[in-house]
Formats: C-alpha cells, structure tokens, sequence
C-alpha cells in the first residue's frame, strides 16, 4: 500500500515540477563545470589578404599556464557548405600550430564566399571555435603597384616584373615621349611576362606605365612613368666590342715596349737613351778658391834656394 502511494506521488503533478528543476540544476552545474575546463576562444580574428596572398590572423587568449598554446583553422566553402551538408575542412598547413597566423592563399581556390574560423588547445583543454566575420572572398584582395623595370635592348625595350599576384593579369602602356595619345596597351597574364617591344625609332625616348588587373573588376595603381632610350640595334654590341679593342690595344703596346727593352742592344739603346750630364751646380768636384790678403800673399811667395855643389 505504502509502495502505490510512493509511486501515485512521483507521478502525480506535483512532483513534476521538482523533478524538472533538478534536471535544470544539473545541467547547469555540468555546462559550469565544462565552462571551467575550457579555454578562452581566440580573438580579433581578421583577415589580410594582398595581391591574392591571403593570411587570417587573430590574438591568443588571455589564459594562464605554461603548456603552450596550438591552434586549429577550419574553412568552409560554397561546396562544403551546399553539396556537403555544411561540413567543414581542416587546413592543412594549420593543424595544432604554435602560430597566431595561417595562410590561406592555396587553400581558398574559388571566388565563393568562405567561413574560416579557429580555435585554441593547450593539452586537453579547448576554446569554443571563433567564426571569420564576415566570410572572406579573395576578390577582395587588395592589389599594389606592380614592381616593374625597363631597360633598352638595341632598338627594342624589355619589361620585366618582380612578383605578380597569382590568376591576375598585367596592363602596360608604352608610349614615344611626346606622342603619349599613341600608346599601345599590351594585356599579359601574369605567368606570360616579361614583355619584349621590338622595331622601336632609333634615337627616340619611349616610356612605360604598368598596373596589374584581376578579373577586370579590380585593378591596383599605375606605377611611375619609365622612360629610356632607344640607341639603335648596334647599341648592344658596339659598347663590349669598343672596350675589347681598347684592352687589346693597349696590351699589344705595352708587350711592345717590354719586348724592345729585352731585346735592345747597348749600343743601340744608348742611342735611344742618352745619359744627359749633370749641370755643374750639381757636380761633386767644385773649385774651391779662398781669396789671400796681401799679407798672406806675400808669407805665401816661392822661395828658390841655390845650393854650391863644393860646399
């Protein structure tokens, strides 16, 4: 009787409510003890994206510890996200790295709008996953000047780029200074440089002006105006052939004049060399002459002595 009782009570309305509450209670408690065991997620997570190199930054969590903290990047694409059910990828350069930055440039291949998010771990600990806001598209790049140089080639002109971005294209103008309204614009795409202008006026100043485009919609600025000059198809061998004859030239008279001095006979060199005499203020076999007085003059006067052979 007293077990019927029990069970009409625990069953009855008024228990409901109670038991309710203590199921609240004790998710409360596990969702505060998970919250403890957690880690802060990572923060300020942005992206820098320029000339199609993209890389997601973002700051550490203020967490205490001397385990060292790793990180994890997912992304998820147009094709993640529609054709496989909103899953997510892991990137594969980002996998528990000691960094604060991952680059994306290889991994996001389309022009879709991408969720990138990441998370932090420090031993078995883990951060909740904080999402890129908003997704990223590479279209959204920003593009800088091109590193461009121009050098005269004979009569042609060569123009050569440093880096160009990945899938972007170059614009550059070349124009004779004084005729810049008959410029001509080559479009190359970015692995089809350097540019090579041949059949240029000898003579004549030509100048060049660059600026990479993507996809026609976005553009970087123009670089400065070059400008060189065309000195003629000769020009590229007319200077090195110069200074070869010159270097010739000059090691044929010096092997000229050693030889002469080797082979030249004394007689015949001293008719080349003369030995020029010294001028007699330069002698070391000077007149020395002291002048007398009268007195020493006369203490100075020869004396003959006669000798008497019979004495």
């Amino acid at each position: 009787m007293n077990f019927l009782l029990l069970v009409l009570e625990t069953n009855s309305p008024v228990m409901r409510p109670r038991r309710s509450l203590s199921l609240l209670l004790t998710m409360l408690l596990l969702n505060s003890a998970n919250c403890v065991w957690m880690l802060p997620a990572p923060s300020r997570v942005h992206m820098e994206s320029v000339n199609m190199r993209h890389v997601l930054r973002w700051r550490p969590p203020q967490a205490a510890g001397h385990t060292a903290v790793l990180y994890s990047v997912q992304f998820q694409g147009e094709f993640e996200l529609t054709v496989l059910n909103g899953s997510w990828v892991d990137a594969p350069e980002c996998q528990l790295t000691p960094h604060t930055q991952c680059d994306l440039t290889f991994d996001l291949g389309s022009d879709a709008d991408y969720n990138i998010r990441v998370r932090a771990q420090r031993g078995p600990r883990l951060s909740p996953w904080t999402q890129l806001s908003p997704p990223f598209n590479r279209r959204h790049t920003v593009l800088t000047a091109p590193d461009m140089a121009v050098t005269a080639v004979g009569d042609a002109l060569h123009v050569t780029f440093n880096t160009l971005p990945l899938t972007a294209a170059v614009s550059v103008t070349v124009w004779k200074r004084g005729d810049e309204l008959q410029a001509d614009v080559y479009m190359l795409p970015a692995e089809q440089t350097p540019l090579h202008v041949a059949d240029l006026q000898d003579g004549a100043v030509y100048c060049v002006r660059a600026h990479t485009v993507l996809d026609t919609h976005l553009r970087s600025s123009s670089t400065d105006a070059q400008c060189v000059s065309i000195t003629g198809p000769d020009a590229a061998w007319t200077k090195p052939t110069t200074v070869t004859v010159t270097v010739i030239v000059t090691a044929g008279l010096l092997f000229a004049v050693f030889w002469s001095l080797l082979r030249c006979r004394p007689d015949v060199c001293q008719t080349y060399f003369r030995k020029e005499p010294l001028p007699h203020s330069l002698t070391a076999d000077w007149d020395i002459r002291h002048p007398l007085s009268p007195e020493e003059a006369e203490l100075c006067e020869q004396i003959h002595v006669s000798v008497d052979p019979q004495d």
